[in-house]
């Protein structure tokens, strides 16, 4: 059986691709499990409303602040990720959080709960025209 010099075997680009590969893929495994595997929707930030039960006289968004503060690090990012203070009807904050931002916020002792926001639109069939827009409230 007759065998091939190895400079005749690095002449054929199919098998040169092949051996390229198959000495990379170790490699690649080994990066791979180096680094946890994160998908980008993960990770991903989102809107969320947190109530909170605010002790009486407290001032709401310097409360809303020093709850988020310890979650993101300092007091400025906290500002900064708050798009919204309630105050009135409940007392709570809207911002912008990943998963993991959102499980460590739920640990917070006076947070009451966290909640994806949601936006609805009412549709009807208002004049005949289905799927029409209906504008409720006060105009």
């Amino acid at each position: 059986m007759k065998t091939e010099s190895p400079r005749r075997l690095l002449r054929n680009p199919s098998l040169l691709i092949l051996i390229l590969l198959a000495a990379a893929a170790p490699v690649a495994e080994i990066a791979m499990a180096a680094e946890p595997e994160q998908t980008p929707a993960a990770q991903e930030a989102a809107v969320h409303i947190v109530y909170v039960d605010r002790p009486e006289g407290a001032d709401a968004e310097e409360f809303h602040i020093r709850t988020l503060a310890p979650i993101l690090g300092s007091e400025e990012k906290a500002k900064d990720a708050v798009l919204y203070h309630y105050k009135h009807a409940a007392s709570g904050f809207s911002a912008k959080l990943t998963p993991a931002q959102v499980e460590d916020l739920k640990k917070q002792p006076c947070v009451l709960q966290v909640t994806p926001s949601q936006t609805y639109q009412l549709h009807g069939s208002e004049g005949g025209h289905a799927g029409a827009t209906r504008t409720m409230g006060l105009m």
